[in-house]
């Protein structure tokens, strides 16, 4: 899979974080889901694990261009950009969307997450 921007921060978690709202919403994304699977872990299963969001960004205008080119295309929305802490830092990673949008057979569909693509590739390198 095509990761956008698989890279490591040397700031604090919730910095990290701030910084990564604050980037996807100066470039149209709102973050529809923020899943903290950390917490969800424990509290479900009883496991720790380490400090790891699941942020469900979303450009309303580029979404509702893909619901209208694929009417099913909403179980691959939105964009989902990961948190996690690790060893080395901070990692915040994201997939190509037109990666993803590869296994449906929609060619101006994989034109328009290209697109999207690049949005999200120039939100996260704001980071």
């Amino acid at each position: 899979m095509t990761y956008f921007n698989a890279r490591t921060f040397p700031d604090t978690f919730e910095t990290v974080i701030e910084r990564t709202r604050a980037a996807l919403q100066k470039h149209g994304f709102g973050v529809l889901t923020d899943i903290d699977v950390q917490a969800t872990l424990k509290s479900k299963i009883g496991q720790e694990f380490r400090p790891y969001r699941i942020l469900g960004a979303c450009n309303p205008s580029m979404a509702f261009e893909a619901l209208k080119l694929e009417p099913h295309v909403g179980v691959m929305l939105p964009c989902n950009v990961i948190v996690q802490q690790t060893d080395a830092g901070v990692e915040v990673a994201a997939i190509d969307p037109a990666a993803s949008m590869m296994s449906i057979d929609n060619p101006v569909l994989q034109q328009h997450a290209a697109a999207v693509g690049e949005a999200l590739s120039k939100a996260l390198a704001d980071i």
